[in-house]
């Protein structure tokens, strides 16, 4: 059902994408305008960024094999990772093509009201599908969706410094697209650089937030029968995660006492948290 939905966005994304790219091209060309031009050229690389996602997606949802016994779900990650890199290097060459356009002082064409109100469509579409690929990545748990929510907000900013600078050369501020650019390229970046370290923190193992593990904590201690919690370890595993425990209960109780209480820890554990792929139960003798 999530992959599913997943390509359900995706293919939405990718027609309002084409759609989008074409209006703009035709209003950058109609409207003698650059900034418009490089707009669409953005939104045709979103085209490329979702077949991205879909692909890693589709791999990330592969049943465990003999080669990958824990499965795949961190090809999502490489997917975002690619995501990111791709999306820096997209805000890079718009902030070497402002920087330069202002040290050349190149001649700006003013451009013609299509052109702002292809500019005003773009930027309201790219917000929408933003929110709306933002809301099916939380709700599926997708960190490649998510980064490709992220890209579209990005267009959308971009937009925004294309209606900036088109706005500015019809007042008569020739180098406002050249600085609405810049600035633009600043906000990209640290988009792209917040999905590679979110990526990145998945991929090395990096332990839950502090919350996660005392919420954890709260849930194992209601079993009376466990005494203490000697070791309580997690990891994330691309969009799950794996939890491994080492529990005090009674010395004088059973192998099959002590296995019991192990399974019921393990069961609650992977009930209360759905992106648990594992959970892992040691279990110690202690003196009650």
């Amino acid at each position: 059902m999530e992959k599913k939905e997943a390509y359900r966005v995706s293919i939405i994304t990718m027609i309002v994408n084409l759609a989008l790219t074409f209006v703009k091209l035709i209003a950058g060309v109609v409207g003698k305008s650059a900034s418009m031009i490089s707009d669409a050229v953005h939104s045709a690389s979103d085209v490329f960024s979702t077949i991205i996602v879909m692909i890693g997606i589709h791999i990330a949802n592969k049943k465990s094999d003999r080669k990958h016994p824990y499965g795949h779900e961190r090809f999502e990650c490489i997917a975002a990772i690619i995501l990111a890199i791709f999306l820096a290097t997209v805000g890079v060459k718009i902030g070497i093509n402002g920087i330069m356009a202002i040290i050349n002082r190149e001649e700006v064409k003013i451009p013609s009201f299509i052109a702002l109100i292809a500019a005003i469509i773009s930027v309201a579409t790219k917000e929408w599908m933003y929110r709306y690929t933002k809301r099916v990545a939380i709700k599926i748990n997708s960190n490649s969706l998510l980064a490709d929510a992220w890209h579209h907000r990005s267009d959308a900013l971009s937009s925004i410094g294309a209606f900036i600078g088109i706005l500015g050369s019809i007042l008569g501020f020739k180098f406002c697209d050249s600085l609405a650019s810049i600035i633009i390229a600043f906000f990209i970046l640290k988009v792209s650089y917040d999905i590679l370290k979110d990526s990145l923190d998945k991929m090395i193992d990096t332990a839950c937030n502090p919350e996660v593990e005392e919420e954890i904590r709260k849930i194992i201690l209601e079993n009376k029968k466990v005494l203490t919690i000697d070791d309580l370890k997690t990891r994330l595993f691309g969009t799950k995660i794996y939890v491994d425990l080492e529990i005090g209960v009674d010395s004088k109780l059973s192998l099959i006492e002590a296995h019991t209480i192990a399974e019921e820890i393990h069961d609650l554990v992977e009930k209360k948290f759905e992106n648990c792929k594992h959970c892992m139960v040691h279990v110690n003798p202690k003196e009650k």
